[in-house]
């Protein structure tokens, strides 16, 4: 037996209520040694925050695909780590390891069946990379943009993002730009992130909503109109997005963290003046979910990797340290603290 920390959920947000750090609790565990046949040994290196948790800390997540994570229970999500030792064929210690299930631990014995073996160099020895812009954030850009923008390189093209300086927006704009877009636009949260947006990672101009009027800056912005929208916030900026797009354009539905607090269907139903305007201008909104592309997320992890080794893609992350910090970490990412994807460092 050994010592480990871990993260329970220790309470659940009150009905339309904000998370808070005290919904999670560190608590002292204990770990067997000794492995049955097909275990790993792991011990881990990073976790991910990501908004999509807020529906698990519900009794009902609203989402067939996820399930609701239990009261006083370890809670689980995305993770790397290093194997220290193995019954499994198929690991070795030493092997970089990841699972969308795992456990906020500081080392956890697993089935081998739910862990993946990475290939550091894809990453160039940057294993956090894996949990965003070469994981299911960049995976979810990429193919959000490909599959649900309809981008026609040459035609000089206007993509709006919403939530551009979190782990998906930062990816989605530059892949639109890499991909043949005329103008890219995102819209953040800060003058310092609308900084970034322009000068680090080559969107065309950005817009925060905390300051001015939304509508007239996007339409400074986007004197063409708007034909591609990614969405990932919802709620009034994706109202006012909308009101500027032109005929035939397209909403990526990737996420609505704006309402993600709120005891409402996913996706939240939308105003009877945008649904309008989505009918009568003929604005395809259709939900995304990146697990529905399975089959091309190989070939999409190793394009992320390539952009990300060539310098075509810029990755920003904000990294917090230990696993004590873990419910502050993923508070601050719900209410934009982060810069790129948030990750929390557990151990060397």
């Amino acid at each position: 037996m050994s010592r480990i920390l871990r993260v329970v959920l220790n309470s659940r947000p009150g009905k339309n209520g904000e998370p808070v750090p005290e919904n999670f609790r560190v608590e002292e565990s204990t770990l067997m040694t000794d492995l049955k046949p097909g275990e790993v040994r792991v011990r881990t290196l990073y976790l991910s925050v990501d908004p999509y948790m807020r529906c698990r800390m519900n009794e009902d997540t609203g989402a067939d695909y996820l399930s609701p994570w239990v009261l006083s229970e370890c809670v689980d999500g995305g993770g790397v780590g290093v194997v220290e030792s193995s019954r499994h064929d198929a690991f070795s210690k030493g092997d970089t390891v990841t699972s969308f299930n795992w456990r906020w631990q500081t080392r956890d014995v697993v089935d081998g069946s739910r862990l993946q073996k990475l290939d550091p160099d894809l990453v160039n020895g940057h294993l956090s990379y894996f949990l965003g812009a070469v994981g299911m954030p960049g995976l979810t850009a990429l193919l959000g943009v490909r599959e649900k923008g309809h981008l026609k390189p040459g035609a000089n093209q206007t993509m709006v993002i919403s939530g551009a300086a979190g782990a998906c927006g930062s990816v989605a704009g530059q892949i639109g730009k890499l991909d043949g877009c005329g103008r890219v636009v995102g819209i953040c949260g800060s003058e310092e992130k609308c900084r970034v947006l322009v000068s680090e990672l080559g969107f065309s101009s950005a817009v925060n909503y905390r300051q001015g009027d939304v509508s007239t800056a996007l339409r400074e912005s986007c004197p063409d109109g708007v034909d591609m929208y990614f969405d990932n916030v919802g709620g009034a900026i994706s109202d006012t997005v909308i009101a500027q797009m032109n005929k035939d354009a397209h909403v990526i539905l990737c996420g609505q963290i704006s309402q993600y607090n709120k005891d409402v269907a996913y996706p939240p139903p939308l105003s009877t003046e945008t649904q309008e305007l989505l009918r009568s201008k003929n604005i395809t909104r259709e939900r995304f979910m990146v697990l529905s592309y399975m089959e091309k997320h190989e070939a999409g992890l190793l394009q992320l990797s390539q952009w990300v080794k060539a310098g075509q893609i810029k990755v920003l992350e904000t990294i917090v340290n230990g696993i004590e910090n873990m419910g502050r970490a993923f508070c601050s990412m719900m209410t934009g603290g982060n810069i790129g994807k948030q990750i929390v460092k557990i151990s060397d």
